[in-house]
């Protein structure tokens, strides 16, 4: 195993360990300051489309986000992973409820809901990133199968880091595939990356 991998395995296990501890009143009320952070963002202000995630585990929940998006008019779009060639395409949805529990335990969209295709919808868009670890210059720690490293290469519009303020580092481990995020959205508001 090589030695950035064995990093990213002890750093994982480590922090994954720390959110599940986390109590569950705290969890919800940071994830909601971090919604309410993200609404407030110009991107988001500003975007036609919004692609969020689905919150797995412990992940920073962003319900809230997709709520207010769809409120104020905005195609709001999920991923659905190919685990054989490890990419995904976000889909587009107009109800939470439009989402189901994939064989990962992921919840996904419809593989017939339209796709969100950034080189024919070009409205400006924003890309909420999940990721377990971020650190000061944008780069994050997911859970290592670089399927959002794979998809925000080729995506130009704005790139959120999500993470709560006290998992963010100097630096993490990183390869050469792994890509950065323009801003880094958390419970005490956005922090710029270097």
């Amino acid at each position: 195993m090589n030695s950035i991998k064995k990093e990213k395995d002890e750093l994982r296990a480590k922090y994954l360990a720390a959110r599940r501890e986390m109590d569950e009143s705290v969890r919800r009320e940071r994830d909601a300051a971090v919604c309410k952070s993200a609404v407030g963002l110009m991107s988001f202000r500003y975007a036609e489309y919004v692609l969020l995630y689905a919150a797995k585990d412990c992940e920073i929940c962003v319900d809230e986000i997709a709520k207010e998006a769809w409120a104020r008019g905005k195609k709001v779009a999920f991923p659905r992973c190919d685990k054989a060639t490890h990419t995904m395409k976000y889909h587009i949805v107009s109800s939470l409820d439009e989402l189901s529990v994939d064989s990962y335990g992921i919840e996904e969209p419809a593989e017939d809901a339209p796709v969100y295709d950034p080189s024919l919808d070009v409205g400006s868009a924003v890309c909420f990133v999940p990721g377990l670890l971020y650190d000061k210059s944008g780069f994050r720690l997911g859970y290592g199968k670089g399927f959002y490293d794979r998809y925000l290469s080729r995506f130009a519009g704005s790139k959120i880091g999500v993470v709560y303020s006290d998992y963010i580092m100097d630096s993490v481990p990183r390869g050469r595939f792994d890509v950065t995020v323009d801003v880094l959205l958390t419970e005490k508001g956005v922090k710029q990356v270097k």
